[in-house]
Parts: C-alpha cells; sequence; structure tokens
C-alpha cells in the first residue's frame, strides 16, 4: 500500500510525539501498517508519502536513484538572478555537505496555497516571494539551509510534487491510497 498525504504545518512526521501535545500522524486515521517514506519538518507542509512495502521504501530512499522533489518556498526579501543562480548551480556548504545542483525559478504568480494557520510573519518593510526548487536530495532542512545561504531565509515551505506525482486538489490533512496510474507517476511498480 502507498499513501499520499498533505501534511499540515505543525504536525510532525511520525506516529508518536517527542513532547507531549505535539500533533502526529497518529491523528489522522491512516491505515494501521503504514510508515512515512522520508520527512517533512514540523513547520513544513504538503506531499508525504506513507506506505508498508519495504522494497519500495528503499527504492524511494535510495539517494543513487535520486528522483525530484519539486517544493514551492516563501522567502524573504526578492532573490536576484545571482542568489538564483547560486541556489541552482549546487555546491552550497550546508553543514559539511554540498548540495547538488537543482532548478530554482521565481514564480510569478504566486501559488494559490489556503491561509496557514499561524499565519507566516509579514513585515511591511521587507518583502517576500515564492520560490520552486526542484532538489534529487533530501538532508535535513536542506531547503531552509540552502535559501538562507543566499539570505533570503524561509518563510513558508510546502512539498508539491515527488517525481511527477502532484497534489493536486488533496486538501491540508487529507489523504489518499495511489492509483497504479500515481504510482507509475514515482516511477514505481502498480
Amino acid at each position: 500500500m502507498l499513501v499520499a498525504f498533505n501534511k499540515p504545518y505543525g504536525v510532525l512526521s511520525q506516529f508518536t510525539p517527542d513532547h507531549p501535545g505535539q500533533r502526529t500522524l497518529a491523528e489522522f486515521g491512516f491505515p494501521k501498517d503504514v510508515f512515512p517514506i522520508g520527512r517533512l519538518d514540523q513547520d513544513s507542509e504538503g506531499l508525504l508519502l506513507l506506505g508498508n512495502e519495504p522494497a519500495l521504501v528503499s527504492r524511494l530512499l535510495d539517494p543513487a536513484k535520486g528522483h525530484p522533489r519539486t517544493y514551492h518556498v516563501q522567502v524573504e526579501g526578492l532573490p536576484d538572478s545571482e542568489a538564483l543562480r547560486r541556489l541552482a548551480a549546487g555546491g552550497l556548504d550546508i553543514k559539511g555537505h554540498r548540495t547538488l545542483p537543482c532548478r530554482a525559478q521565481l514564480l510569478d504568480p504566486a501559488p494559490d496555497f489556503p491561509p496557514r494557520d499561524p499565519p507566516v510573519r509579514f513585515r511591511k518593510s521587507i518583502p517576500d516571494c515564492w520560490l520552486e526548487l526542484i532538489l534529487t536530495e533530501g538532508k535535513n532542512r536542506q531547503v531552509r539551509r540552502m535559501t538562507a545561504a543566499v539570505s533570503h531565509p524561509t518563510l513558508r515551505l510546502v512539498r508539491v510534487a515527488i517525481g511527477a506525482l502532484t497534489l493536486e486538489t488533496l486538501p491540508p490533512g487529507t489523504w489518499k491510497e495511489l492509483t497504479p496510474e500515481e504510482r507509475k507517476a514515482l516511477g514505481t511498480r502498480a
């Protein structure tokens, strides 16, 4: 079984809390035997896969079989072409890891996501914008560290796709079992 979930802000990508009062995957009624494939930080949103097939999990998480992950990132400030070039070129030093090349572009118009609770901080004197980053690697908090490295801190982060599988119209906090066609979009067997 393979499940797509639109993880809301503030939810841990695990079934048990690290501290009392934390929201976890346990509140969303998943089938009993699935577990998260990869992670999204508690303060990140979007597409998270859960499954119960060890061979599939290995294929999806194997760095040698890197598959693209698409993120829409609201950042502080307006990155210029040099900042976008630095993001895309790779080679940013993130906690002793050199990032691989990726795709980076401004999103105009901005994506139309439902409002976040709590809302993203707003500062009258500092504009913000949305970027699309497509990475084939996924180190801990990598997107946030990459945008900070080019002086544009992340305000909101939403993973919108893994491979060709997208969130489409899956509302935050809901999940669905993937069809054979959707599994193929991930490059997996039905």
